[in-house]
Parts: C-alpha cells; structure tokens; sequence
C-alpha cells in the first residue's frame, strides 16, 4: 500500500469555498493508470492533478477528470498544483518572483510565482493562440443551450480557439443572457464535436466594463458538466479577441465566471502576446491517500 500526500485547493479564489476546487496528489509514479484515473474518481473533482518527477522540467503534471479522462493545456489544473507547492513551501523562497518549467503534455511551459501580501501568485505562459472551424449557421447551437438564435452575437463569430485545449467560443448578448443558459447535454456535444472542440465557454461584455468579461463553461465532450474556473477557456478567449482586433494584442482581461455555481472566481490575462493567466489560490484540506 502506497501512502501520498495529497488534498484540495481552490484556485482563482481569494477566500476558502470560492473559485474552483482542484484536487492535487503528491506522487503516483509507480501507480498504474487504471489507479490514477481511480483516484481521480475517489475525489469526484472536476479535475486531480498528480505532481510528478520530470526529465524535461522542474514537474510534470498529470490531470484527470472525475470520469477518468485525462486533460492537458495549461488551466486551472496547472496553477492550482504551483499554487499548493508554493503555498506549502516546497518551491523555496518565493519573496521575489521565480520562474519554473512545467510539463504538460508534449509542451514545457513557464511559471512565474512569488509571494505577495502573505500569498502565493502564480503567472502562468500558455502556449500560442490556434484557431479551428468557425460555426457556419447558430441556428442549433442557441437552441443547444436554450437560447433564442439572436441572443448568439456574431462578432467575433463563435469558432474553436486553443492554447492547450479547444473550446468553442461563443458571444452572447449580456450577462444575463450567459445567466440563462441552460445547455442540453447531447444537443451541446453535437455542435461541438464537428468543429473540434471540447468544451463550450459562453461569454458577454457589460459596456460599463469594456476590460471585464462575464462567462460560463459547459463540457459534457468529457463529462463536465460546468466548471467555476476554466483557464484552458479563458487564456484562448483572450487570444481569440485580440485576433479579431475586439481587444488590443497587448490588453488584460478580467473574466468573471462560477457565480451561477456560488463560486465566483475571477481569472486575469495578459496578451503578450501569448496569454498569461494569473490568480492565487487558497489550500482548504491536505492529508493522506492510502492506495
């Protein structure tokens, strides 16, 4: 029996019981697959991110969904392990900002983290913007997520965009409008399948806060229903607006998203041009897995 530190954290929130929870596991190395995937069932997060020994990096992460599939792009998977390393002091002195390599996938990407009034923040590079299909028609996709066709607005127009992960971007009128989203689970797969994306990331702009956007994330591609804080949606989002000339190449952006859930969670990205997502995060359990 294998004994692993492990526990929750919530990232992208600034008090306990906010932003979204991720599970981290310390170790699983010599664990099989099936055992890994298992565990990421046991604890029925949206995501468990294993920390494990690299070659190519300072850590590799492996994440997985309660359902047992396993996630790349850089998100809030990957902040939410820095942030537990940092916040339990196994990254050493983080008084001055220090930048990591982690591995995801086939990518190694850079972390910046430091501490800052008592806590840990992490600035996390993601990989540049890729741009797939665009919907053609919306006639389906509104009525996917049980909205009228003229609440779907058309620039930019809704079209796959990836930094790690392909979601569907999609517009829509006001943030009320993302409020009254009530997406249909086979109706919602079906739209996006065919232009090769994994999840649906709903957003809206309030004209009072032309910096800030308001968003939802639906996945049911993988058996995630909706996520409180979606960064692999949130950094090509971004990219995706700058691409379109809606937001320039070298804006912050402000994406408010969980609040349906009771789980705020503001997630911040800096165009450089590549999206930096950034945030903090706040340890609510550690303890021990016996497997």
């Amino acid at each position: 029996m294998a004994t692993l530190v492990a526990g929750l954290i919530d990232v992208f929130a600034d008090a306990p019981l906010q932003g979204n929870p991720l599970a981290v596991v310390e170790g699983g190395e010599g664990l099989a697959e099936d055992t890994l995937r298992r565990i990421a069932a046991e604890f029925n997060q949206a995501e468990t991110t294993f920390l494990l020994p690299s070659t190519r990096a300072d850590w590799r992460l492996r994440s997985f969904t309660a359902s047992g599939v396993e996630v790349s792009g850089a998100g809030h998977n990957a902040l939410g392990a820095w942030l537990w390393l940092g916040e339990r002091g196994k990254l050493g002195d983080l008084s001055e900002p220090r930048t990591f390599q982690q591995e995801i996938g086939d990518d190694v990407l850079p972390i910046v983290l430091g501490r800052r009034d008592g806590r840990v923040h992490g600035r996390m590079r993601q990989a540049p913007l890729r741009l797939g299909a665009k919907l053609e028609t919306v006639d389906a996709l509104a009525a996917s997520l049980g909205l009228r066709v003229d609440d779907v607005v058309l620039h930019p127009p809704p079209r796959t965009a990836e930094t790690g992960a392909a979601h569907l971007m999609v517009r829509v009128r006001d943030p009320a409008t993302v409020d009254r989203c009530v997406a249909n689970a086979d109706a919602l797969v079906a739209q996006l399948r065919p232009v090769g994306a994994e999840g649906c990331y709903v957003y809206a702009f309030d004209p009072a806060r032309p910096s800030a956007a308001y968003a939802r994330f639906f996945n049911p591609t993988i058996g995630l229903w909706e996520d409180a804080a979606t960064g692999t949606a949130a950094g090509p989002l971004a990219a995706y607006l700058a691409s379109e000339k809606f937001i320039a190449a070298d804006a912050s952006l402000v994406i408010e998203q969980g609040v349906r859930m009771g789980r705020r969670s503001l997630l911040h990205v800096q165009l450089t041009p590549e999206p930096d997502l950034s945030g903090a995060g706040v340890i609510v359990f550690t303890g021990e897995l016996h497997v």
